[in-house]
């Protein structure tokens, strides 16, 4: 089961970090898991964008591992609001697009 947890903003949006196996077929050559953001109006539609790309069986239960404030900020301070970077992170591992790791799936 993939954990994770949200954050609420000040606006009303909120910012959904889960940690999840890393897809078969994708474009790194890295193996393991990876720590996924999205920045959405709600928790429903920010599992549904994970959803609309492909990662069918995303769901999240409880709040065991909400988003570190440097989270909230890469994300919020990134166009699409959907990032990822390898878990355990690797020092100086930058985050990345979505689309990054979702290319060759």
């Amino acid at each position: 089961m993939p954990a994770g947890g949200f954050t609420r903003l000040p606006n009303g949006s909120v910012v959904v970090a889960l940690t999840l196996p890393r897809p078969a077929g994708s474009s790194d050559s890295g193996t393991g898991p990876v720590r996924v953001l999205v920045h959405a109006a709600n928790r429903a539609r920010a599992l549904t964008r994970l959803r609309n790309l492909g990662l069918r069986a995303v769901y999240l239960r409880g709040n065991t591992e909400p988003p570190t404030p440097d989270e909230v900020t890469a994300v919020l301070h990134h166009p699409d609001g959907l990032l990822w970077r390898a878990v355990p992170d690797e020092a100086g591992e930058l985050w990345h697009p979505i689309r990054a790791l979702l290319r060759g799936a």
